[in-house]
């Protein structure tokens, strides 16, 4: 048995043995009522520790409070307690108003000494503010409204006990209409994990970097490149130049294991980029290698396009390696546009992806305009490597226009792109929406590209970071960006790895897109931990840290991550790598169909292995198989409210025979994992 299939099978049957146990009897608690506090649980703002009464601000009234009147979070913190008999999470709700400022006002809660931000956005009405999912410790809790922003009147707060979403409601058909058969089997794939594992990820380097010296040298006088050891080496003879001595050289060579080697005009030799050397310090520390290996497109910038290798790169990691890939596309634009001729390399100084730009983005819409022509000379760059991908059969994650948000507004336009710091973003969430669809509508209709898996980041500073969105026709996964080892702890530390799992943001992004799509980190400094990730339910669907250097040390570097910890995450069930995708990942393209004949049951299936009819094969499918089996006084046809119906019967009866039992539910887990490709399977 394929040792990816016993693990995640063995994964996926606890989590289905699981449910079944947690719907079929009530969970015992082992604190007393006296000692735990009862939830949902309201306190008025004004009951507050510390807090004092208000039922005006200075001069503006506020009808419609409740309680006596309400607390003014001003100068003067407050706080209330809660106790809880084991570690869980909770929902935070303030029901308040923020009269201030228009552009909206950050608010800070502290949670046992950890802040949790929100912003308050303006409202004159009292109104919910939700300061998401957060983690509360068996025992006594200390809740705290700090005034490091403040200014926001509190009406009463609620803490409610988090419910959790029914992840397997992610769509798992690609945006595309015409995605290729591996691009759906990957979304087919990463839909059967999420929410049960996670997928590990590696950012490689992109362009140049980690440069490795090397011996080879190359001789004018008998036209070869050799080095210490008389090896021999292939010369690009498309790749022939000068240099400022007039000596001519070639800048390509390649070596007998395909290695491409590049001439150092400075040492007179040729050097090579590691471009492995990340996932090989995934190898040397945790024993693993990534499951997911990040890429970018950056170097195929108009302005200096070089070929850094990247699509050869890929295809290997794909095709040899049996990984998964994802992309960025940190592409350049001219600081000044007066600098650039359309069509002539430019200095790389004198190129950015930053904000700095006078370069207007919403002229890459505008025909006759020069940022238009430059946008499309991207696009052509782009897709010629993204062509060598689909030919390979190689689909990817493509994370293009990725941060777009950036920082919250600095007017009282909360999606003007004031905050951002690529040019994408800068003109704000409407301009950068049409971008989309155009870089979309182009590389699909105009270069036949089907290959990608469109995720989008999104940031969740306030609920206006929603408007950011491209919309469930054109995304596939929404995305966070982590770095939060100085800012935005939860932890009270200021430096040093960060663990948190973050699941405010992940429950978060999840709402924005209705858990219509899949939510992953598609980077970050520290990986959070492994218990922190299970106790709070922050289940994305992959990690991946960004890439080593000297000054940001990512991966080697205790300054963000803690090496036990990845270890452990590595080593575990919960986390896939590389060795533990399955063998035929980009074969499973398409969701079994039914005949139109009847089952044994005698009614006619309309999709096998859906057993309770939402129109997707996934785990909740095999749990409700088992629960037939193991409670068929609740969950047998007719019983109860909750039970199965004769159509959900007709299509869980995979194996063939007259029933449903336990076979059929390893059967539905077996398809889910691609080792299965049609039903009915005949015992």
């Amino acid at each position: 048995m394929h040792r990816s299939f016993k693990r995640s099978l063995a994964v996926f049957s606890a989590a289905a043995i699981s449910a079944v146990q947690s719907l079929s009897f009530p969970a015992v608690q082992n604190v007393s009522a006296a000692d735990s506090t009862q939830f949902p649980y309201v306190i008025e703002g004004e009951d507050l520790t510390d807090a004092t009464l208000w039922t005006s601000i200075y001069a503006d009234e506020m009808p419609g409070y409740s309680g006596e009147g309400f607390f003014y979070l001003s100068a003067s913190p407050a706080s209330f307690k809660v106790t809880i008999p084991e570690d869980g999470m909770y929902t935070v709700t303030i029901h308040g108003a923020q009269i201030l400022n228009k552009e909206g006002r950050k608010q800070t809660l502290k949670v046992n000494g950890k802040e949790y931000t929100t912003t308050a956005d303006y409202s004159r009405e009292w109104r919910d503010y939700d300061f998401g999912v957060i983690r509360l410790s068996k025992g006594e809790n200390t809740l705290e409204l700090v005034p490091l922003y403040g200014y926001m009147a509190v009406d009463y707060i609620t803490i409610a006990e988090a419910e959790f979403p029914d992840l397997s409601k992610a769509d798992s058909t690609p945006c595309d209409p015409d995605a290729t058969p591996e691009a759906k089997a990957l979304m087919n794939y990463l839909h059967s994990v999420y929410g049960k594992n996670i997928l590990s990820g590696q950012q490689q380097i992109y362009g140049g970097g980690n440069t490795v010296q090397t011996t080879i040298r190359y001789d004018l006088n008998s036209d070869k490149c050799t080095d210490q050891d008389g090896v021999e080496y292939t010369i690009d003879k498309d790749s022939y130049d000068k240099d400022d001595q007039g000596n001519k050289f070639p800048w390509h060579c390649t070596g007998p294991d395909g290695r491409v080697y590049t001439y150092s005009t400075q040492n007179r030799n040729y050097t090579y980029n590691n471009y492995e050397k990340d996932v090989e310090l995934i190898n040397e520390l945790t024993g693993k290698y990534p499951a997911i290996q990040g890429f970018d497109f950056g170097s195929y910038c108009p302005c200096y396009a070089w070929d850094d290798g990247v699509a050869g790169r890929m295809i290997e990691w794909t095709n040899e390696k049996g990984g998964i890939c994802t992309a960025s596309w940190h592409v350049n634009v001219p600081a000044t546009m007066a600098d650039y001729t359309l069509g002539e390399p430019l200095d790389f100084s004198k190129t950015t992806y930053s904000e700095r730009t006078d370069f207007k983005t919403a002229n890459c819409m505008v025909e006759g305009t020069v940022e238009y022509e430059y946008f499309q000379l991207c696009m052509k760059n782009l897709a010629a490597e993204l062509k060598k991908l689909q030919d390979a059969g190689v689909p990817v994650i493509f994370r293009p226009f990725h941060e777009a948000e950036g920082n919250p507004s600095k007017t009282d336009d909360p999606i003007d792109g004031s905050g951002a710091w690529f040019w994408w973003a800068k003109e704000g969430a409407v301009v950068y929406k049409q971008l989309w669809a155009l870089l979309q509508d182009t590389l699909e209709n105009e270069y036949g590209l089907h290959n990608l898996i469109w995720e989008q980041n999104l940031y969740a500073w306030s609920d206006s970071s929603a408007a950011w969105y491209s919309g469930d026709d054109r995304v596939d996964i929404v995305a966070f960006d982590k770095y939060n080892t100085q800012y935005n702890r939860h932890d009270g530390k200021t430096e040093g790895p960060n663990l948190d799992a973050e699941s405010g943001i992940f429950f978060k992004l999840h709402s924005f897109v209705k858990g219509n799509k899949m939510v992953a980190m598609a980077e970050n400094d520290s990986v959070p931990s492994l218990d922190n990730m299970k106790v709070e339910h922050a289940d994305w669907l992959y990690f991946c840290p960004w890439y080593d250097t000297p000054e940001t040390p990512f991966v080697s570097g205790t300054k963000y991550q803690d090496h036990d910890e990845l270890k452990s995450l590595y080593n575990s069930d919960y986390c896939i790598t590389l060795d533990e995708l399955p063998e035929d990942l980009f074969k499973n393209s398409e969701l079994p169909t039914a005949s139109a004949s009847a089952s044994a049951t005698g009614t006619a299936p309309t999709l096998y292995g859906d057993a309770n009819c939402d129109k997707q094969v996934n785990i909740a499918d095999a749990v409700l198989v088992m629960q037939v089996s193991t409670n068929p006084d609740k969950y047998a046809q007719g019983k109860s409210s909750v039970s199965i119906t004769a159509v959900g019967e007709a299509n869980a009866d995979v194996d063939g025979k007259k029933g449903l039992t336990n076979q059929d539910a390893l059967l539905i887990q077996k398809f889910k994992l691609g080792l299965i490709k049609a039903f009915p399977v005949e015992s």
